[in-house]
């Protein structure tokens, strides 16, 4: 018999298929890579995210209030000076510039204050009381907690109990 071989029907040479075996490492290289580049942009990007008006906290042992909205930011630097957000602005024009700073639901988004500790406490009582009495209850005191060099929010009582 001319085919196959001394146990007959057995292969052709030359049309054998190679078996692949399945990879059983996985390449971590470009996953270091990804993570390293997006650590740099978070490190780079995280101290613009604050705000950019200089202000002394004043420093308290409370701890950090979790906000689930995007708060309005009024700070008072230590000239006494106000700021909604980054912008400068008078007294007499405090509640527009937080309206227009919080869109359409301000009232309802908490609005954190930031006042440098030189300012005099009667400067943060007149801004907490303008601010409270046009309808912002969600008011929260920025301080530097003790020991931590982040800032931290403080809740404060609205006078109608809100």
């Amino acid at each position: 018999m001319a085919m196959g071989g001394p146990g007959g029907g057995g292969h052709v040479r030359g049309r054998r298929r190679a078996r692949r075996r399945p990879l059983s490492e996985i390449n971590v290289t470009p996953l270091v890579d990804v993570m390293l580049v997006l650590l740099i942009i978070f490190m780079i990007s995280a101290p613009l995210l604050t705000v950019a008006v200089p202000v002394d906290l004043p420093e308290t042992e409370a701890s950090a209030v979790e906000a689930s909205q995007e708060p309005v930011t009024v700070s008072l630097n230590s000239a006494g000076t106000i700021f909604v957000g980054e912008r400068e602005v008078a007294f007499e024009s405090l509640i527009g510039a937080v309206l227009d700073d919080g869109g359409e639901d301000a009232r309802d988004r908490p609005l954190f204050l930031r006042a440098d500790a030189k300012v005099p406490y009667e400067s943060v009582a007149r801004v907490m009381a303008r601010l409270s009495t046009n309808g912002f209850v969600k008011l929260n005191l920025i301080t530097d907690t003790a020991g931590s060099p982040a800032a931290r929010a403080t809740p404060v009582e609205s006078p109608d109990g809100g």
